[in-house]
């Protein structure tokens, strides 16, 4: 059963992000909304309505099983896509992002408590960093691939490289049904969300540990991924639009190969020292991408994606460490809520930026403000080593 389940949830992870549209998709919106605000605006409402879903899921997950949460969380983000393609007015795109934040708050905990109740149930719980590295790269072999073939399709018909994308998510709605619920799982038998959800607020409070991984995790998803997907705007001013899904494609690469050796860094370099040096790195290369605009830029911007890997799976499993069993998918969700409000926020001001500046100004601005998480690793570091 456990071969089973990490075999059908590679996959599952491969086929949800095979999506042709990610490096795309603030050209795409800014064409359709006629402003850098209104389609960061997209964005925005996607993690806004994660965020409003993101509890209620998250409960559902401890409340209704790993399994049927999965099986939602594709038919959702399928529907989603359904309406990004047929898009061409301001609403319709935002009915497709108020769908995808429900998919992705049906993902959001939901998924790494399945791998974590599967490896439980063998005792091999001590290896979750491992084994969530390996599989999340799986998530940037598809997006790494499909970002090559976004930017070819979408020479010849943006709104076709939307269509393509509904397909893979149609596979994973099936590869949801092969999987087997975690004997570890134990099913809520209490209806009381509420006092669910309370307990889950009070385990936050009263761990210090959690605290600190916590809010690091929100500042660095909020500021890191309103970067990441904004980027096309600068790449697009330096590349022709058909080469975006190169740049795209060498970031998702670069993931890749940080998932998938982020257990061997974690074990080598330890989980704060990694996040501290990695962070580093990663404001130096886009400070100077920025400032100094080359073609080289997209190349050298993409690097900074090795440590993706290892920085996700470094929180997660810290996290995952202090997380309880029974209410493991709701406090996972709790941190995405947070992660997800931020994150909203950040978007649409960098929108509002570039569109009185430019998108370079408005990107040099968020990364000095993504040198507050720099602090906050480094104060984690040298309180908790």
């Amino acid at each position: 059963m456990i071969k089973r389940n990490i075999k059908l949830l590679a996959w599952f992870n491969f086929f949800t992000d095979f999506k042709l549209y990610g490096p795309l998709a603030i050209i795409y919106f800014s064409q359709v909304t006629g402003s850098y605000a209104l389609g960061a605006s997209i964005f925005s409402t996607v993690m806004l309505s994660s965020a409003l879903f993101e509890i209620p899921t998250g409960i559902l997950s401890d409340f209704l099983g790993r399994k049927k949460t999965l099986a939602l969380g594709a038919l959702a983000s399928m529907i989603s896509i359904i309406f990004y393609a047929a898009g061409f007015t301001y609403f319709l795109l935002l009915f497709g992002a108020v769908i995808e934040g429900l998919s992705r708050s049906l993902y959001s905990g939901n998924n790494e408590a399945f791998l974590h109740d599967t490896l439980k149930q063998s005792g091999s719980e001590k290896n979750y960093h491992h084994f969530l590295g390996k599989l999340t790269s799986f998530l940037h072999v598809a997006l790494a691939i499909s970002a090559l073939l976004g930017g070819i399709v979408a020479q010849f018909n943006f709104a076709l490289v939307f269509w393509i994308s509904v397909i893979p998510q149609i596979i994973c709605f099936s590869l949801s049904l092969q999987i087997i619920e975690p004997k570890i799982y134990v099913k809520d038998q209490s209806s009381n969300v509420y006092k669910h959800l309370k307990e889950s607020i009070v385990l936050f409070f009263k761990n210090p540990k959690l605290r600190l991984v916590s809010l690091s995790s929100i500042l660095a998803y909020g500021m890191g991924e309103a970067s990441y997907q904004f980027r096309g705007a600068f790449f697009v001013s330096i590349w022709p639009l058909w080469a975006i899904g190169i740049a795209g494609m060498l970031s998702q690469l670069g993931a890749t190969v940080g998932f998938y050796f982020s257990g061997k860094v974690i074990d080598k370099f330890g989980a704060f020292k990694s996040l501290f040096w990695g962070s580093i790195y990663n404001r130096f290369i886009d400070f100077v991408s920025l400032i100094f605009p080359s073609p080289f830029s997209p190349v050298l911007m993409s690097t900074t994606s090795l440590h993706h890997g290892v920085s996700i799976v470094a929180k997660s499993a810290l996290m995952q460490k202090e997380f309880t069993d029974r209410q493991r998918a709701t406090m996972g969700s709790l941190n995405s809520f947070a992660g997800s409000i931020f994150f909203a926020i950040i978007a649409f001001a960098l929108g509002l930026l570039a569109d009185k500046l430019n998108p370079v100004q408005a990107l040099i601005l968020l990364e000095i403000l993504m040198m507050v998480n720099v602090y906050i690793y480094w104060r984690l570091f040298k309180s908790l080593s």
